[in-house]
């Protein structure tokens, strides 16, 4: 099993960044595909990054050339830099891991693919 502990969310106006984190502790010798994903009041669950198993990252259109996803494996620690924030990117973001995932070619991201869930972190970007 493994832990997932989000921080560095809060608020910030548009056009402004924020670097959120994801700290993973337990059974971290294996490969785990790690990934963001966020959901807006009355709205589903959607991706927003993801680093699979063999290291290869995707992202959502809508972030795309704004948000980064990176990972310390030294640190166990998952990073979203996030850029140029919209107000549309408010959201509750959380954190997800899932062993031995990996996608090839496009990415359609589905929560039905991980097991592991972080509390999540409020995103909150005013006009």
């Amino acid at each position: 099993q493994v832990q997932l502990v989000e921080s560095g969310g809060g608020s910030v106006q548009a056009g402004g960044s924020l670097r959120l984190s994801c700290a993973a502790s337990g059974d971290t010798s294996r490969s785990y595909c790690m990934g963001w994903f966020r959901q807006a009041p009355g709205k589903e669950r959607e991706g927003v990054a993801v680093i699979d198993s063999d290291g290869n990252t995707h992202s959502a259109g809508s972030v795309k050339g704004r948000f980064t996803i990176s990972q310390d494996n030294a640190q166990n620690t998952l990073y979203l830099q996030m850029n140029s924030l919209k107000p549309e990117d408010t959201a509750m973001y959380y954190c997800a891991a899932e062993p031995g995932l990996s996608f090839v070619g496009s990415w359609y991201p589905n929560t039905q693919d991980f097991r592991y869930w972080g509390q999540g972190t409020q995103v909150t970007v005013s006009p």
